[in-house]
């Protein structure tokens, strides 16, 4: 049976454990606070996590091939979901990292099993359509993820920790149990040699030159730049709200639940029609635009309200580049290597992530504004490198 007729159930699956991932992101900042840690702490533990990602998202993208996405998925949830068990019981800084490099280990293969199980099994007509849903259902639960957690954070904050744990190892389950199996051969086809080289990270991301073109380092340097704004961004964003206005964690779910319908109106909407373009490439350099000069009123803006109101251009537009850019992606790496380049963007997208993440927290004990500053720099050569990438088109 093919994605078209298991769409609802995917989808249900990929909202729900989405939204599981990021109960805990409005009340960390809570956690930071209660336990006495340094603010960098914020920045630092998404760091280690991402750092993980990155290292281990092209050996899950490459076994995906030979035990199923779904397999992974179930492996990797779990994984997950143990992680963030060490993570609520976490009471020392060191004891914060090594929870969260655990839990990088299996994350990057979550979300890789969402994105080659989604180019797998859908037909070059569909799979744009398919990876724009996937990209939107993504956005969208994550902020009511944000909202979910935050307003049980506001009982207790571990509760937001405990119901994420049960909710990203059930829907892991669900996933293995009743979606299709996309193996593409068994694991009698892995020789120890070549499971010794997926293991090591270094040795998979070395693979990578055997799918790269000019035109997938150019779309990798646009997702990577972008994404690394954007983790700079929001990680500040949520830990601004708490220190500079003195938001809780459950108006910071509030707020991110209202970009999230947001950034499905312009998903559903924008995203979609720009797809149907021939030249996307072309608008897609127009979206990384507006996304770099929204973050300039990010840095200038000081009252509660314009900040929320130019936070709210600034995502709707960043997740209309997601699919897109996605998009490009796996119409540049279909065939034999597409789970590679999928592992690979995902690398991509950690590598920015444990940069972003990390800077964040260390200049923002500088000045608050600084990770917004930086974000746009990173917008702003994104913006470059895709306007490259169209004129080479």
């Amino acid at each position: 049976m093919k994605l078209k007729s298991r769409t609802p159930l995917f989808f249900v699956i990929l909202f729900v454990f989405n939204m599981a991932a990021n109960f805990v992101h409005p009340v960390t900042p809570t956690i930071i606070v209660d336990l006495g840690l340094n603010d960098y702490m914020f920045g630092l533990a998404m760091a280690a996590m991402m750092l993980m990602n990155f290292l281990f998202s092209p050996f899950w993208g490459k076994i995906a091939g030979y035990i199923s996405s779904k397999t992974v998925m179930l492996i990797c949830g779990i994984g997950y979901a143990v992680g963030q068990i060490f993570f609520g019981l976490a009471q020392t800084e060191i004891q914060f990292l090594l929870a969260r490099m655990f839990a990088g280990i299996f994350i990057g293969g979550s979300y890789v099993s969402f994105l080659t199980y989604t180019v797998n099994v859908s037909d070059d007509k569909n799979r744009g359509k398919n990876l724009a849903v996937n990209a939107t259902v993504q956005a969208v639960s994550a902020s009511f993820g944000y909202f979910v957690g935050g307003m049980i954070g506001e009982i207790n904050v571990y509760w937001s920790v405990w119901l994420q744990v049960l909710t990203l190892a059930g829907t892991s389950v669900l996933h293995y149990l009743f979606l299709e199996n996309d193996r593409e051969t068994g694991l009698e086809k892995l020789t120890p040699r070549m499971l010794a080289g997926s293991c090591n990270p270094f040795s998979a991301i070395y693979q990578c030159r055997r799918f790269m073109t000019k035109f997938i380092a150019l779309i990798f340097l646009v997702y990577g730049l972008s994404n690394l704004g954007y983790i700079a961004f929001e990680q500040c964003f949520n830990f601004y709200l708490r220190d500079q206005f003195g938001l809780s964690s459950g108006y910071n779910g509030v707020i991110k639940a209202a970009l999230g319908v947001i950034s499905l109106i312009a998903n559903g909407t924008l995203c979609l029609w720009i797809m149907k373009k021939k030249n996307a490439s072309f608008y897609l350099t127009g979206v990384m635009a507006v996304c770099t000069v929204s973050m300039i009123g990010v840095i200038f803006v000081s009252g509660m309200v314009p900040f929320i109101i130019v936070n709210v251009v600034f995502f709707a537009f960043y997740f209309v580049s997601l699919p897109l850019i996605q998009n490009k992606t796996a119409a540049l790496g279909k065939g034999e290597n597409s789970n590679l380049v999928m592992g690979a963007f995902n690398s991509v997208k950690s590598f920015g992530s444990i940069f972003g993440s990390a800077l964040a927290g260390f200049i923002y004990e500088l000045g608050a504004k600084l990770p917004f500053v930086f974000g746009f720099a990173a917008f702003f050569l994104s913006a470059i490198c895709m306007y490259a990438f169209y004129r080479n088109e």
